[in-house]
C-alpha cells in the first residue's frame, strides 16, 4: 500500500514518512534542543558539537518546510533570529520522549520525567567513565 502525503510524497508506511521528516544524524537532535525554549542559531550549534553551519542551516530549513519549526526574525541590528517549535512541532515531543527511554534503557542510564522542566536526563555515563 502507497500513502501519498500532504508533500506529495508518497510512503509505503507512516514509519517510513516519520523518518522522512524527522530523520537522520540531526533533526532529532535540533528538535530536542528546541523542546524547552526558543534557540538562536549559534545556541544550537553550539550544543551539537560536530555539525557545520551549512548542515545546520538546510537541515532547519526542512525542519521549518515541514511545519516543525518556526524561525522569528527580529528587526534589529544585528539580526537576531530565533528558532522554536511550532504546536506541529510539539507534537513529535513523545517520540523523542521515548526515543530518549530507549536510549537510555540501551545506555543502562535512568531518564528522569519532570513535567514543568521538561525531560532532565541523569548524567550518570560520566559517573560510569570515571569508575
Amino acid at each position: 500500500m502507497v500513502i501519498e502525503a500532504k508533500n506529495n510524497k508518497h510512503y509505503n508506511c507512516p514509519v517510513e514518512a516519520t523518518l522522512d521528516v524527522i530523520g537522520g544524524k540531526w533533526k532529532p537532535l535540533i528538535l530536542w534542543q528546541l523542546r524547552a525554549e526558543k534557540r538562536r542559531f549559534s545556541g544550537l550549534q553550539q550544543s551539537m558539537q560536530g555539525i557545520s553551519p551549512k548542515m545546520l542551516t538546510k537541515q532547519l530549513r526542512e525542519l521549518e518546510e515541514d511545519g516543525l519549526l518556526l524561525r522569528e526574525v527580529y528587526p534589529e541590528i544585528p539580526p537576531r533570529v530565533e528558532y522554536s517549535l511550532t504546536e506541529f512541532g510539539k507534537t513529535v515531543l513523545p517520540v523523542l520522549d521515548a526515543l530518549c527511554e530507549w536510549g537510555n534503557g540501551y545506555l543502562g542510564r535512568e531518564c528522569i520525567l519532570d513535567k514543568k522542566e521538561g525531560v532532565k536526563i541523569a548524567d550518570v555515563v560520566s559517573q560510569q567513565l570515571s569508575q
